[in-house]
This record gives C-alpha cells, sequence and structure tokens, in this order.
C-alpha cells in the first residue's frame, strides 16, 4: 500500500504564487508611472527654475549643475550601493575616455538649454526635445545601419518638412533645437556603449566636469561677479541645481526599469510639452512658422509613437539597462 506523499508545510500553491507575482509586478508598474511622471514633469517644468535665476550667468548656472550634483550624486550611489561601478569606471581608462566624451556633450546640452532659457527661446527647446527621439532614429541608420520603419519614415520627413518651414518663413535657423536633439542624441549614442548604471555614470560625468565648473567660477568672477553669494535666495537657488540636476534622472531609471518601451516611449514627450506651455505663459512669441512646425512635429510625434507602440506588441521587451 502506498501512502500519498506529504504536503510540504512551506510549499506555496501555484495560484497563490502566480497572484503574489502579478501583485508585485502591478506593483512595480504604478511605482515606474509614478516616477515616470514625476520626472517628466520635472523636466518640463525646467525652465521655470532657470527663470528664477536669469539673473545669473548660463555660465555659472552650469558650473553649479555641476558641482552641486556630484555630492548629491554621491549620496544617492552611497544609498543605492553602487560605489563598486563608480571605482570600476573611474579605473577601466576606455570607460573613463568615454564617460569623459559623454560628460563634454550633456555639459554643453545643459549650457544651451539654459541660455535658451534665460534668452526667451522656451519654444526651441520644446522643439529641441521633441524632435529628439526621432534625431535618435536617424543616428540609428547613419551609424549602426539600421532601416527606418515606414512610419518612423514619415515621421522623420515631417519633422524635417516642419524644421524647413520654421529655417525658410521664419528666417532663423533653429540651432537650439537641433543642438540640443543632436547633443543628447550623441549623449544617449555614447552612454549606449558603456555598461553601467545611470547615476554612477552622471556621478562620474560630473566628477570630471568638476575642474572645468571651478575654472568657469574663476572666469565669472573676473569678468563680473559671481550670482552665487550675492543674495540669500540666489544662493539657494544654486544649490539647487545638483538635486534637479539628479532627482529626474533617478526617477527616470526606475521608470525605465520598470515600464516597457513603448510606455516610456509615450511619457517622454510630457517633458516638451510642458516646456511649450511655459513658453506661452512666459509670453514668448508664437509666430506662424512656429505654428505650422510645431503642427507637423506633432503629427511626427504621433506616428513615432504608434510605430513604437505597434512594434512593442511584437517583440518581447528587452533587459533593463545594467545597473540602473
Amino acid at each position: 500500500m502506498r501512502w500519498p506523499a506529504a504536503r510540504s508545510p512551506n510549499r506555496v500553491p501555484p495560484s497563490v504564487l502566480s497572484h503574489l507575482v502579478t501583485q508585485q509586478s502591478a506593483s512595480a508598474a504604478r511605482q515606474g508611472v509614478l516616477a515616470g511622471l514625476f520626472a517628466y514633469l520635472l523636466w518640463g517644468i525646467f525652465p521655470v527654475y532657470f527663470k528664477l535665476v536669469g539673473d545669473v550667468s548660463s555660465i555659472e548656472v552650469l558650473g553649479h549643475r555641476i558641482v552641486w550634483a556630484v555630492p548629491f550624486g554621491a549620496l544617492i550611489v552611497a544609498l543605492r550601493g553602487q560605489w563598486g561601478e563608480v571605482r570600476r569606471a573611474l579605473t577601466h581608462r576606455r570607460m573613463l575616455m568615454g564617460l569623459t566624451l559623454a560628460a563634454a556633450c550633456i555639459s554643453l546640452n545643459w549650457f544651451i538649454y539654459v541660455w535658451a532659457v534665460q534668452h526667451d527661446r522656451i519654444f526651441d527647446t520644446s522643439l529641441g526635445y521633441y524632435i529628439n527621439p526621432l534625431i535618435y532614429v536617424l543616428a540609428g541608420v547613419i551609424f549602426f545601419n539600421e532601416r527606418l520603419r515606414r512610419l518612423q519614415l514619415a515621421a522623420v520627413v515631417l519633422a524635417a518638412i516642419g524644421v524647413s518651414v520654421l529655417t525658410i518663413s521664419g528666417g532663423v535657423f533653429p540651432w537650439v533645437a537641433l543642438s540640443l536633439a543632436i547633443l543628447f542624441t550623441a549623449y544617449g549614442i555614447i552612454r549606449k556603449q558603456i555598461v553601467l548604471g545611470a547615476m554612477p555614470g552622471l556621478f562620474v560625468e560630473t566628477l570630471v566636469l568638476c575642474p572645468v565648473a571651478m575654472l568657469l567660477f574663476l572666469w565669472v568672477e573676473h569678468a563680473g561677479g559671481l550670482g552665487f553669494g550675492s543674495t540669500a535666495e540666489t544662493s539657494w537657488l544654486l544649490l539647487l541645481a545638483g538635486p534637479a540636476t539628479v532627482v529626474p534622472l533617478l526617477l527616470f531609471t526606475i521608470a525605465a526599469r520598470r515600464l516597457t518601451l513603448a510606455t516610456v516611449g509615450f511619457m517622454q514627450f510630457i517633458a516638451p510639452t510642458l516646456q511649450f506651455m511655459t513658453g506661452v505663459y512666459y509670453g514668448e512669441a508664437l509666430t506662424t512658422p512656429h505654428v505650422v512646425c510645431f503642427a507637423l512635429i506633432w503629427i511626427a510625434v504621433t506616428l513615432f509613437s504608434w510605430d513604437a507602440l505597434s512594434t512593442s506588441r511584437k517583440k518581447p521587451l528587452p533587459a533593463g539597462p545594467a545597473g540602473a
């Protein structure tokens, strides 16, 4: 006679285990959505912050973004236990060179952005971050021999027409928008080649840029005096440049690891939309060429997003970035 096997008291029934996994997945997705929304919300209202420090030169503001991001970034790295990644980056020559090049791209991007906001060019910054995903796709064709799908090609063509309309009819070449998009794309391509988490990477990049920031401070002081220390309000606002730089990136990495690429793709257009609304709030001139250009860009963004959504349904989700 065979007795039935005793049931382990620690064994979890498959149905209960499946329910727990589903609950954990749903919780992670909610956390990802909230983190992503806050990240893009902060990036979207960035112009308000740079308007508040509008009396401080763009070069000095850039220096404060770099300098104060280092201690705040170090705190985040310590809390997440990522010092090992930082040491690996600092002792690996090729990785350090790549991060230095990435730092050059992102710092120039930051400077142009701050300068544009302080000189009433918020619409241009919004345009730049609308077309950034399209520039990224185009870079894949040029540098990695990728092929454009039909909707991607249509989106790129519409964006090119929009920029051409603004250049020809508006009489002004949108160098701010194109510079922001190209520099951020270059930064993304370089960082994609470096197997390092976003937070340790940003920490090393700002650490590398610190000596440059100090030289910028000396130059500004010699040229006319630093804004930092002029008033308590200005000093506190400049101190916030570090958290304002680090926090959105940290929230974005959380969202990127918990959400599908299609969801993140849709959410990335929140920031330029808020920037556009900020430009309207500050009374920037919205000319007819601007309206035509943005209308074409919005159609392009819709096509691009639809293509990303359709593609994500057909392909499995790739693994998240290492160490993010």
